[in-house]
């Protein structure tokens, strides 16, 4: 995992404990914002970004568990470890309840502390990615051998003469068809009556498509928008 654009922000008031871990963190690639309050804690989230944060609970200003709620509900993406000695049940509980990643109980190894946030953000800055990825449009396309069309996995509830309709349309992209053109390719030659029975069939085709592909030539006919396909 690449670390060195990983923003960290480090609240510890024990001077020897925040001076060792932060220069674990710092060798390890991390950008590392080392602060002592609590309440300074929480301006500092008012006014950068960061990836995680590590949190003692029993600092000045108010206590880690307060900036714990202040990320909860301003800050969701900042992941979090608490790292105190406080090792009770129901500490370690209220914190999970306020969504901590991990709990951490002082005294710890700098290399296991740095593997339980390595662990924490390959998880965290994976899901970022993914919902970061540019999502892939679903695309309407035709199974002929079961007279079906898909618009990605779902088949649309058409009729044969709809299914017929969407096929002459789609196999021809940006072709204007008349509606006598249409009835052709739907009825052959048997049927009577008048062309609008066309435009009853798109409108129908049009309530069951999920994007908007058939287009109307005044004057002329239908065609279907090759942009859809």
């Amino acid at each position: 995992m690449e670390t060195g654009t990983v923003t960290v922000l480090f609240l510890e008031d024990e001077p020897t404990i925040r001076e060792v871990l932060a220069e674990y963190m710092k060798t390890s690639g991390y950008l590392v914002t080392e602060t002592v309050r609590g309440d300074e804690a929480i301006s500092l989230l008012r006014e950068n970004t960061y990836h995680i944060a590590v949190l003692d609970v029993m600092v000045p200003g108010v206590d880690g568990f307060e900036v714990l709620q202040y990320i909860r509900d301003s800050c969701p993406e900042t992941a979090t470890i608490m790292l105190t000695a406080l090792d009770d049940e129901k500490t370690q509980i209220k914190a999970f309840n306020l969504y901590a990643d991990d709990y951490v109980i002082k005294p710890v190894s700098p290399i296991i502390l740095l593997k339980r946030m390595e662990t924490i953000l390959r998880r965290t800055l994976y899901m970022e990615s993914k919902l970061q990825e540019p999502k892939t449009p679903l695309k309407l396309h035709l199974e002929e051998d079961a007279y079906s069309v898909y618009y990605g996995s779902e088949r649309l509830p058409l009729t044969l003469s709809e299914y017929l309709l969407f096929q002459t349309l789609y196999r021809h992209p940006e072709r204007v068809y008349t509606r006598e053109q249409l009835i052709l390719h739907i009825f052959n030659e048997e049927y009577i009556g008048n062309d609008r029975i066309i435009d009853a069939h798109v409108k129908n085709l049009r309530k069951k498509l999920p994007v908007n592909c058939i287009k109307t030539v005044i004057g002329v006919g239908y065609q279907f928008d090759g942009g859809c396909s």
